[in-house]
């Protein structure tokens, strides 16, 4: 359920058959389920611009390890296909890319450093996106993931 500004107004978990050891929510077949446990809020500060207040980030880890070059060519390989549209606009030392899924309408960003690939969730993001996300990058990889949630409040 969306606001006027797009922006969800519900937090309802998906069903839950099960917590892994990590204590992450997983589906049937033991796919995390991506339930989005807090938001990050807009704040538009009265100097200009647009500030994110919290924040909730889902690192996936490979099993075996891989290195940053090897996970951001994954990543760039599955977001060159649709449904994705994707930007990296940042002068950053790490990429970053703002993702547009195009079936689910999710919008989030995901980062790769330390051997993990981050799903940071935005005002509207919603679970469909990042769990979609996460089996194209399994169904492109011989790996295992790992799959953790951070939350945080600024």
């Amino acid at each position: 359920m969306t606001d006027a500004e797009g922006e969800s107004t519900s937090g309802s978990p998906a069903s839950d058959p099960g917590d892994d050891a990590d204590g992450a929510p997983r589906g049937d077949a033991g796919t995390p389920l991506f339930d989005i446990p807090a938001r990050p809020e807009r704040r538009f500060p009265t100097a200009g611009g647009m500030e994110y207040e919290g924040e909730t980030v889902f690192t996936l880890t490979p099993e075996p390890a891989a290195d940053d070059e090897t996970l951001t060519r994954l990543t760039e390989g599955i977001l060159d296909e649709p449904p994705y549209t994707y930007g990296d606009w940042f002068d950053l030392p790490m990429p970053l890319f703002l993702v547009h899924d195009e079936e689910t309408s999710d919008v989030f960003r995901v980062a790769v450093r330390d051997g993990g690939i981050e799903f940071h969730v935005l005002p509207a993001t919603e679970s469909p996106g990042l769990r979609a996300l996460y089996d194209r990058l399994r169904a492109a990889s011989d790996r295992e993931w790992q799959v953790d949630c951070r939350i945080a409040d600024d």
